[in-house]
């Protein structure tokens, strides 16, 4: 069976591993002419679900090496109140945990894997259109005016996905959630933070967050606010200098060390804006499927993005293996996975409205957060989130039709 998997990222790196391991041809075709844009984003949290799901296709050492663990989350108001904190999920026996990685580490090493195991990639292939074939199977076009056969897609190509598109035309788009994403990496003294440990600061104009790693070097991001979603033209002209004085202005008058992490940093850094994606009623149409973000694109603030784009990557390509057709196998795949994935989704976008909240919101969000958090960091109630950090994908188990 050849295997279609457009996009580089996690999704369709890991989809190309399982794909390969389940006695599939896959092939990669990825838009970027290195990989799957290594300059966006900073960093990302693999929770332990994640590396789990990475450990059915032999790729964790990518995580647990290049990353670090990452233990408890601190949560801290702009005047500079602790609110409470809570663990990153189980850790386990082995050191398996949640850890935290840079996006370009992860991205490279689960690349490397790809071509070391032989598996095609072909770069410069942007995806703008797809279509079932009378026959069975799918061809996909490219920007370059190639295309290629196969007898499924797999749409690993984000929140702007080609492929969902070309699935059903009335799925829905990506939606600005009114945030921005950046961040960057410094050395700043006299941090309060164990290293692994998350300090998020809920400021009153601009939400930060920051970690350190095991050699001090300190890793940080700010969501700065816009009601106007800026256009890549306006993204693509910001300079770190402005940027850096806009985050400052936002940050200063907070009682955290956020605008002077920001000012420390001496790097550049860029502005992403940040989207949300309503339920996508439609994932696949029998020969092309979508995975990862391009399906369900989860809060940042869940920091289960990468980790639901592995496990959805190991189980599609599982079905694949065991069901005797692509839309049987389709089928089954949305099964297993909607009902886990929608959860986490609402679970991680009640956490990101929390970081735009006006005056009486924010009064009333700190005087509640205390009493929540404690409960939140009591064993019994960690407990209760195993459903998210306990799922285990046993990849030598047979997946049955509709069982």
């Amino acid at each position: 069976m050849r295997v279609l998997i457009i996009g580089g990222g996690v999704a369709g790196t890991v989809a190309a591993l399982a794909a390969q391991k389940a006695g599939l041809a896959p092939e990669l075709f990825e838009a970027y002419d290195e990989s799957a844009g290594l300059t966006h984003g900073v960093y990302l949290t693999v929770a332990v679900n994640g590396v789990d799901a990475l450990r059915a296709v032999d790729a964790h050492p990518v995580v647990l090496e290049a990353g670090f663990p990452s233990g408890h989350i601190q949560f801290r108001s702009g005047s500079g109140k602790r609110l409470g904190s809570v663990p990153l999920g189980p850790m386990p026996d082995d050191g398996a945990g949640t850890h935290t990685i840079r996006r370009a580490d992860l991205y490279r090493g689960l690349y490397k894997l790809v071509a070391d195991r032989g598996i095609p990639i072909q770069h410069g292939k942007r995806l703008v259109r797809a279509e079932r074939l009378p026959g069975g199977g799918v061809r996909a076009h490219f920007a370059d005016g190639t295309s290629a056969e196969g007898d499924v897609l797999i749409g690993a190509d984000g929140v702007h996905s080609v492929a969902r598109t070309a699935i059903d035309p009335a799925n829905p788009g990506p939606r600005y959630t009114g945030l921005g994403n950046t961040g960057g990496f410094t050395r700043t003294a006299d941090v309060d933070a164990e290293p692994g440990d998350y300090v998020m600061v809920w400021g009153r104009d601009c939400f930060f967050g920051y970690t350190v790693a095991p050699d001090g070097e300190l890793w940080w991001f700010a969501n700065p606010p816009a009601s106007r979603e800026p256009s890549r033209t306006d993204l693509r002209r910001l300079t770190t200098a402005d940027l850096r004085a806009r985050l400052v202005e936002l940050l200063a008058v907070d009682d955290s060390p956020a605008a002077q992490i920001v000012r420390d940093t001496a790097g550049d850094f860029g502005l992403t804006n940040q989207y949300d994606l309503p339920t996508v009623p439609t994932w696949h149409d029998g020969a092309m499927v979508v995975i990862g973000d391009a399906a369900h694109a989860v809060s940042p603030s869940s920091g289960q993005g990468a980790s639901m784009a592995a496990e959805d990557a190991v189980v599609l390509a599982q079905c694949l293996r065991d069901l005797p057709t692509v839309p049987a196998a389709l089928d089954r795949y949305e099964a297993l996975r909607r009902e886990r994935v929608e959860r986490i989704v609402k679970w991680g976008a009640g956490m990101n409205n929390t970081k735009k909240q006006g005056v009486v919101g924010r009064a009333l969000r700190d005087l509640a957060l205390p009493f929540i958090l404690r409960k939140a960091d009591d064993p019994q109630e960690m407990e209760k989130m195993s459903w998210m950090f306990r799922h285990h994908i046993d990849w030598n188990r047979t997946v049955r039709s509709g069982g």
